[in-house]
């Protein structure tokens, strides 16, 4: 296989972090998942090929942990909000000095720089604010809200598991790992025709997903947040 020996720590979170480890693990790659504790995950399809361990990173002997096992890896995969490992003092930059070859992957929303960097969101607001979604539907129809594929599978995951690929391949000549920032909305932007990206972004900027509303000649997507599921957005 062609990621055999290679060792990915996956910090569990929602759709796009696991389909990369996944795609990794599918490849060879001996993945890790980070649950959290008391957190029941029998029948998760995404969880193929992986093993799992459950830590409790709101205890030192758990951040600890968490470390060692970093530090100890070729790739971590994290997929929370920005600023949510430096609280732990697991800060990316502070991991790679402790070993240079390290791999670090930051799977988020909207990257970790500009002024969405630290905003939640889901699969329909990237698609929102590409501009891609203005381009799936009928002719003279609204758009249809697609399944979380494009931006959350294909921009996100699939990407980010190519950007993995690439750093290991020039990790063979540099001999140094680096910082991988896979933002969701700008990968699926780079899906959609330059001509195209933002259409319809431009016209609500501030308000993007399910369900849409009618306003007019225009649609707009509202997204909510959700009370269950992975939340490591604060400590």
């Amino acid at each position: 296989m062609a990621l055999a020996g290679v060792k990915v720590i996956e910090l569990a979170g929602l759709a796009p972090a696991p389909f990369c480890g996944m795609v990794l693990a599918d490849f060879g790659a001996k993945v890790i998942r980070v649950d959290r504790t008391k957190v029941f995950t029998t029948g998760d399809t995404l969880a193929r090929g992986k093993r799992s361990v459950a830590i409790n990173l709101k205890t030192a002997d758990g951040v600890a942990l968490l470390r060692r096992l970093c530090v100890q890896s070729d790739v971590v995969l994290e997929p929370y909000r920005k600023g949510v490992l430096e609280k732990l003092g697991l800060s990316p930059y502070e991991l790679l000095r402790e070993n240079p070859r390290l791999i670090f992957a930051r799977l988020t929303g909207y990257g970790q720089n500009g002024c969405y960097a630290t905003a939640a969101g889901h699969d329909i607001n990237y698609l929102a604010m590409s501009g891609l979604l203005s381009r799936l539907g009928r002719s003279g129809e609204k758009p249809y809200a697609p399944p979380i594929l494009i931006a959350d599978f294909a921009g996100g995951g699939l990407t980010c598991a190519l950007g993995i690929v690439l750093a290991l391949l020039e990790r063979t000549r540099s001999g140094k790992g680096q910082i991988i920032d896979a933002s969701m909305k700008k990968q699926t932007s780079k899906k959609c025709p330059k001509n195209l990206q933002g259409e319809v972004s431009k016209k609500h900027p501030e308000q993007m997903t399910e369900p849409k509303l009618p306003l007019d000649d225009e649609v707009l997507t509202l997204s909510l947040k959700l009370s269950v599921g992975w939340r490591m957005d604060g400590v």
